[in-house]
């Protein structure tokens, strides 16, 4: 309603800057700047490097990135998201996307989407993303770049469904997995763990309710865990910065990001939340996926796992107890002072974690 209240004065508002006592110019400009920021300013676009489609199955798309060089590292490497949001994060604008630079260092680079599961999906489970969607999703990268192997990264919830993958997997030529965010022990989830509490919260009554969960609902229990952060800091920071151009960029981009939701498919976030939040079986040894005991020490690939210091959706601690679990001989957990999103879009993004993985993974792809 204030807004609707504020447009017929935006006119003015110049005109009363000017008669404002000057230590209260600065000011009104900047919230005069922010609104237009908010209110009239087109949406960025997003996710701009050239790709093209190999692989379809249901709404899932499998793209291979136009390389950019000649002379391609002989590994590949398949980029895997989480079922929330979008994966443009990986490759969110020019100068500041993970895909732009790893096809720049030489790397055949795919990214698998999970597309917009609709209402017709909401029996879909865990077990028929990992066992049907990302195994062959491998297996066309594999092909298609007519490499003997392949490295997998996965980003948050990604990552968690990549280990089971390669744990379920052992046939195929995994030669590096990179983890990015990825919580593999649900022991301690800090506050997540008194809002999934079965106590409290009805799992069964919410899917049965919704069918998918809605991506609102999703985004407002991650806003939750800081909510003066979440829900006001964007704002408050606008209005501080709003004359910074390359900040109202920045800012622009992830907030479209952020309220870019998708719905969570019924019977998958049920076991997501049962199997993991609320029973902890994939680092205990007790998840079965299609029948199978999932066993991490399957896993023994060449591993990276990168963990952010002021990440508070997956937490350092739930990252770093993959270490333990695998069977790796090769394997650096890597802990850097970023937060959950920060460690893959802004400067300390640019500057360390897209070097820490590309270094890392030329090394091995030879």
């Amino acid at each position: 309603m204030c807004i609707f209240v504020a447009i017929p004065y935006v006119q003015e508002w110049e005109k009363l800057i000017k008669s404002m006592p000057s230590e209260y110019k600065s000011s009104a400009r900047r919230f005069k700047r922010a609104y237009e920021i908010m209110t009239t300013e087109a949406e960025p676009e997003v996710g701009l490097t050239p790709k093209e489609v190999i692989w379809k199955k249901n709404k899932a798309k499998l793209y291979r990135y136009t390389p950019v060089k000649d002379n391609l590292h002989k590994t590949p490497i398949l980029l895997v998201y989480a079922l929330i949001n979008k994966p443009y994060i990986l490759d969110l604008t020019p100068g500041n996307s993970l895909v732009e630079y790893l096809l720049n260092r030489g790397f055949d680079v795919y990214l698998l989407d999970w597309g917009t599961p609709g209402l017709e999906d909401s029996n879909m489970k865990l077990d028929d993303y990992i066992v049907d969607y990302i195994p062959k999703a491998a297996k066309k990268v594999l092909r298609t770049s007519k490499s003997p192997d392949l490295s997998v990264l996965g980003y948050c919830m990604g990552g968690t469904m990549t280990s089971i993958f390669a744990a379920l997997n052992e046939d195929l030529p995994i030669k590096n997995l990179i983890f990015m965010t990825s919580p593999f022990d649900f022991s301690d989830t800090g506050l997540y763990g008194a809002f999934l509490d079965d106590r409290y919260f009805n799992l069964d009554k919410a899917v049965d309710t919704f069918g998918n969960i809605p991506p609102e609902m999703i985004d407002f229990g991650n806003k939750m865990l800081k909510p003066i952060t979440n829900f006001y800091g964007p704002y408050v920071t606008l209005v501080d910065r709003s004359e910074n151009q390359r900040f109202v960029e920045s800012w622009k981009l992830m907030q479209k990001w952020v309220a870019d939701g998708i719905p969570f498919a019924g019977e998958a976030y049920r076991q997501w939340i049962r199997d993991f939040y609320q029973q902890n079986k994939l680092i205990n040894g007790e998840l079965e996926v299609r029948g199978r005991k999932v066993d991490l020490k399957n896993i023994k690939a060449n591993i990276l796992n990168i963990a952010a210091s002021r990440d508070h959706i997956a937490m350092p601690h739930q990252v770093a107890a993959l270490m333990d679990a695998v069977s790796s001989e090769d394997k650096e957990y890597k802990l850097l002072q970023t937060g959950h999103v920060s460690v893959v879009f802004g400067p300390k993004a640019v500057k360390e974690t897209y070097p820490s993985i590309g270094d890392w993974l030329e090394k091995r792809s030879k």
